[in-house]
């Protein structure tokens, strides 16, 4: 077994601990987080990312917008040679936005997750470009995450995965594009791509799963996207890089099409309103507004089914937006 101590500093920045302290949890998350977030990836970690045929991923392109994508390849493409390091063997997908964001010194976050199983472990760090098959991440932050609100699923590989969607596939959309909504407004699962550049120049770049009912996303006429915020880790995560940095990469997954929509946008977190009381689960809301939206049609080589009695017991304890309509 690996024997590497967990690194004693503070691993939280100024945004997520703001964020602990409006939720009264500051002391608190301070003992946790010098527990449970380590600059090394555990055993059962570094078994888990090889076990699995896709990868969720957060990156930043140079214009500073985040994205997030989901990019598959047959399990053991991923494999940790050293607990501080995890190959990645993925060819260049020229017509995903998040591409942008991985070369070599950027820094990236990875969200391995087991639909069928709920499982999920994130590892933060910077590429090490090997070539154009694939990348070295060197492991800066790995910790895991509960297994709530994750919809189960089961999945087919439908085309070998280096079978690529030609460039020309890719759409620009408006944000009252009719796919776009649909997509948006039936989903019961997204990940969502963030991050915030510390004082000592670094970059830190999380991706993360949201999940709840279907139709927990609202989108308004305009286009802006608001998301309930429900109980988790008290991590803050994502909305502490909101608070520092607001920009947001959502990816939007058609489990049965393999079709991803992608939204690079400007976040808001709100902590205070009528609708947080209303809406059953939520501790506070927060907003994006689109300033580019992509859709990639059957970008990925996999489809799911979803399990029988599959669903999160504690989404289906959520609330929806309909009970907010007068």
């Amino acid at each position: 077994m690996t024997n590497i101590t967990a690194t004693p500093a503070l691993p939280w920045h100024e945004g997520e601990i703001s964020l602990q302290r409006d939720a009264g949890v500051a002391e608190r998350m301070a003992e946790v987080g010098r527990r449970v977030i380590r600059d090394w990836m555990p055993d059962q970690h570094r078994a888990f990312f090889a076990q699995l045929p896709f990868v969720v991923l957060g990156s930043v392109d140079p214009a500073g917008d985040a994205w997030a994508t989901l990019r598959a390849n047959m399990p053991g493409f991923m494999h940790s040679p050293t607990p501080t390091s995890l190959e990645v063997n993925l060819a260049r997908d020229p017509g995903d936005p998040a591409e942008a964001g991985l070369e070599d010194g950027d820094a990236v976050g990875l969200l391995g997750i087991e639909l069928h199983t709920r499982r999920r472990n994130r590892a933060n760090g910077t590429v090490r470009r090997v070539d154009e098959n694939g990348f070295t991440l060197a492991v800066e932050q790995s910790f895991g995450n509960c297994p709530q609100y994750i919809q189960m699923r089961r999945f087919d590989f439908t085309r070998a995965p280096d079978r690529l969607q030609p460039t020309e596939s890719v759409q620009q959309l408006d944000p009252r594009d009719d796919r776009a909504r649909k997509m948006i407004a039936t989903a019961d699962t997204f990940f969502v791509a963030s991050y915030a550049d510390r004082p000592d120049g670094t970059r830190q770049v999380d991706v993360s799963h949201r999940g709840g009912k279907p139709g927990f996303v609202h989108i308004s006429e305009a286009g802006v996207l608001t998301v309930p915020d429900f109980a988790g880790n008290l991590f803050f995560n994502t909305l502490g890089n909101f608070r520092i940095n607001p920009r947001a990469g959502l990816v939007f997954v058609d489990f049965a099409t393999g079709d991803l929509l992608q939204i690079t946008g400007i976040p808001e977190v709100i902590l205070d309103g009528p609708e947080i009381a209303a809406f059953r689960g939520a501790e506070r809301f927060w907003r994006v507004t689109p300033t580019r939206i992509l859709y990639r049609p059957a970008a990925l080589p996999l489809r799911w089914t979803d399990e029988p009695d599959g669903a999160s017991p504690r989404s289906l304890a959520t609330g929806d937006w309909a009970a907010l309509t007068p």
